[in-house]
């Protein structure tokens, strides 16, 4: 799952930022509803956390320019504005839930993954791949009715390339699936991740494998 913040309090952004990623999530953080229009535009995202009070307006304004996009995107509020006509405000305006600071994270994990079940109507639970199974909402591996761990990169690339099987996923867009904009990444990182991938989907005899399109991107498909 690949969550936008839109914050502007740098404290915020670093706690949800290890919060997050402890739960297998990648975060993008920017702090102004300019830089928010500008990286949301491209639908790389699950759902958005928006905060109300930052620096060039009133966050509420983004909502309805994320609509208009086309975007059905949950988005969840969160903010020190927590009064009742705030919070009525702001779901007429358009969002899907609305959190007041301060909240416990377990609370708004457990928000955001109310909102993500919602939306997962928009498309299929599971994703069966020759004898893999994946889960989408929990990020869950399945091999022969045997669940398989790996670490959250892993399960990110793993997850990017299963969406879109029998299709090449470019590099630039697999990249950005699995790494946050602020991330600090070695040149090899992600040929590391797909090197370990192929190697446990081989030894779990998952019945898929993943093709190098040299310079290009990967393909995984059903094994032959």
């Amino acid at each position: 799952m690949r969550i936008l913040l839109i914050e502007d309090e740098p404290q915020m952004a670093v706690a949800l930022r290890g919060a997050l990623t402890r739960h297998d999530m990648v975060m993008d953080h920017v702090s102004t509803l300019c830089d928010a229009e500008l990286v949301i535009g491209d639908g790389a995202y699950d759902a958005v956390l928006l905060d109300r009070q930052l620096p060039d307006g009133d966050g509420l304004e983004l909502i309805p320019k994320i609509r208009k996009k086309g975007l059905t995107l949950p988005i969840i509020v969160i903010t020190a504005k927590g009064e009742v006509p705030d919070r009525i405000t702001g779901l007429e305006t358009g969002a899907d839930d609305y959190l007041a600071k301060p909240f416990v994270f377990d609370e708004l994990l457990a928000r955001l993954r109310a909102v993500m079940r919602r939306s997962e109507t928009l498309r299929p639970a599971l994703i069966s791949v020759g004898r893999l199974l994946f889960d989408p909402t929990y990020c869950d591996i399945i091999v022969s009715g045997q669940r398989l761990e790996m670490p959250r990169r892993e399960a990110l690339v793993l997850e990017c390339l299963v969406r879109r099987a029998g299709r090449m996923v470019p590099r630039p867009a697999l990249m950005e699936a699995v790494f946050g904009f602020d991330d600090e990444i070695q040149s090899n990182a992600l040929d590391s991740h797909i090197s370990r991938l192929r190697r446990k989907l081989a030894a779990s005899h998952a019945g898929v494998v993943i093709n190098v399109i040299r310079g290009v991107g990967y393909l995984l498909r059903e094994a032959s």
